[in-house]
This record gives C-alpha cells, sequence and structure tokens, in this order.
C-alpha cells in the first residue's frame, strides 16, 4: 500500500466517521504529510474526533485554542479540551489544567492536576508542584518533597529543575 493508499484510506474512514482516522487525517493536514498543509482543516477534524471522546484529539485542540492554530486563540476553549482530555488522563493536558488553575491562584486544584500528571512522569508537571511544595501553595510545605520532585524532573531533561538544584547545591556550598 503507498502513501497515498493509506491518506486515502483513513479520509474515507474518517469522512465515515471513524474517530481514530480523524484524528489522523487532522495530524496529516496539521503536518503536510501527504496533504497542503492546513492547521484549520487540522483543526476541523480534531474536533470531529475530540466530540466523539478521542483524547489525543481533546489534547491537540487544547494546544490549538492556547496558541490560536487554525482556530481563534480561546483560553476558555483550550481549557474546556484540556479538561476533557485531562479527565481521561493524558498526563499533557493535565499539566495544561494545573497550569490554567496555577495561573487563576487555585493552588489546591493546581496542585491536584500538577500531582496527577506528575505521577504519570511529566517533567514540567514534576517542576511546577515542586515550587507549590516549596511555598507551601496549595499543599502542605514539604521540602523533602519538592527535593524529590525537583531531582526526578531533572533527571528527564528539565533545564529549570536542573538549574535550580544547581543554585540550591551553590547554596548550600557556601553556607
Amino acid at each position: 500500500m503507498s502513501t497515498e493508499d493509506d491518506r486515502l484510506y483513513i479520509q474515507k474512514a474518517a469522512e465515515q466517521g471513524d474517530a481514530m482516522s480523524q484524528f489522523l487525517l487532522g495530524l496529516l493536514y496539521f503536518t503536510g504529510e501527504g496533504v497542503i498543509k492546513d492547521c484549520a482543516k487540522a483543526a476541523e477534524w480534531f474536533n470531529k474526533a475530540a466530540e466523539q471522546g478521542n483524547v489525543q484529539a481533546q489534547a491537540k485542540l487544547g494546544l490549538f485554542y492556547l496558541a490560536g492554530q487554525g482556530v481563534p486563540k480561546d483560553q476558555a476553549k483550550s481549557f474546556e479540551w484540556f479538561s476533557k482530555a485531562a479527565k481521561q488522563g493524558d498526563a499533557r493536558s493535565q499539566f495544561y489544567v494545573g497550569l490554567a488553575y496555577d495561573a487563576s491562584e487555585d493552588k489546591a486544584k493546581a496542585a491536584e492536576w500538577y500531582g496527577k500528571a506528575a505521577e504519570q512522569g511529566d517533567a514540567d508537571a514534576q517542576f511546577e508542584l515542586s515550587f507549590l511544595y516549596i511555598k507551601g501553595q496549595g499543599v502542605p510545605e514539604d521540602i523533602e518533597k519538592a527535593k524529590a520532585l525537583l531531582i526526578m524532573s531533572a533527571a528527564q531533561g528539565n533545564a529549570k529543575a536542573r538549574e535550580v538544584l544547581e543554585k540550591a547545591r551553590e547554596l548550600l556550598e557556601k553556607a
């Protein structure tokens, strides 16, 4: 089967309502693979799949609305789609939901969602959650837990976590 045959098969299945094919067709339009790149068409296909509960499409729509990519920038819609994906267990969406609550100053909700993503190994969520533990915001202050989260985040390549740990080591050496 050629690439064109694959695309036609995916397109036919998407048009017949198959959610995974709708998501895949959205990806093709997003990347321009085998079709002319078109973020608006990608968003349309992601929306069709997302409406059927496809978690990957819901997460992509969250990003599209957050960035205004293929759709008008809309933080409320972004939050709505990230929330749907987060409730289905998508770690990256859980991180974005945590960020939204953090920005709105609901630190307890932020900690809850960062925690769900952190448990699944999301390095950015581990980093953000560590600061809530350091400051005792939304969670009890717990420096040891914060340190463990920073170490996990840094071990996954989070440059900000590495920087914080390095600065902490420097401060302790000077003390």
